[in-house]
């Protein structure tokens, strides 16, 4: 991490032996941060595994050997859909932490419902800024955004073993590898009818901090 951390930069590619740069990517390195020829730059194929390039010519030279950073545990946090900005600040949030999988839904008691078209749009807007807040935060894992789940059984029958975030529920464990947070108004009698519940540390907790709570939980358990 202290070697990707000092590059000037950090990208994702396809393929690590070559690394080429999206255009986004040139743009982003070569006008917004001004990258000099022959700077660092780290690389990632979003699979745990990066290398050191050379930044020359609006282009990458790998330049290092090959780490891998992998784990056994794809840690998964599902969430209801909230208002306004906040479904792309719990993406943002819980991919900086390096949550392995995010999983959007509509609960019973969500108020935010999206049309079809409306909800492929703003998947592919909330997988464009989970892959800009890995590439801040040098995560070497892409995480993978699913498309937006109907209701919560579709979302766990996604997943498979699903424990929902409720007070009173049981302690957050290493047993636990996805959580399932609420609306607003909290999940329906029928929602929580015989699935495992586990507790969030805190009060009553927004949608969006109960998000980022439960991923931090589950990074800190698994890694």
């Amino acid at each position: 991490m202290i070697e990707r951390r000092s590059s000037a930069a950090h990208v994702f590619v396809d393929d690590l032996d070559a690394p080429k740069l999206l255009d986004d990517d040139v743009h982003h390195l070569a006008r917004v941060l001004r990258l000099r020829d022959g700077e660092r730059v780290t690389a990632s194929d979003g699979r745990g595994n990066w290398r050191t390039c050379r930044f020359e010519a609006n282009s990458l030279t790998a330049d290092g050997t090959v780490e891998s950073e992998n784990s056994d545990v794809d840690v998964t946090v599902l969430f209801a859909l909230g208002k306004g900005d906040k479904p792309e600040i719990v993406v943002q949030k819980l991919t900086e932490l390096g949550v392995s999988r995010i999983v959007p839904f509509v609960a019973e008691r969500s108020v935010v419902k999206w049309d079809p078209d409306k909800a492929r749009r703003n998947v592919e807007r909330l997988r464009k800024v989970a892959r800009e807040a890995a590439m801040q935060s040098r995560q070497v894992v892409l995480p993978r955004v699913d498309d937006l789940q109907s209701s919560l059984a579709s979302a766990v029958s996604l997943v498979g073993h699903v424990s929902l975030a409720e007070p009173g529920g049981a302690e957050l464990d290493t047993s636990v590898v996805a959580v399932a947070v609420g609306p607003e108004g909290g999940f329906t009698d029928s929602e929580l009818d015989g699935r495992p519940t586990v507790s969030l540390p805190g009060g009553i907790l927004r949608t969006e901090t109960a998000a980022v709570v439960a991923g931090a939980l589950l990074v800190d358990r698994h890694r």
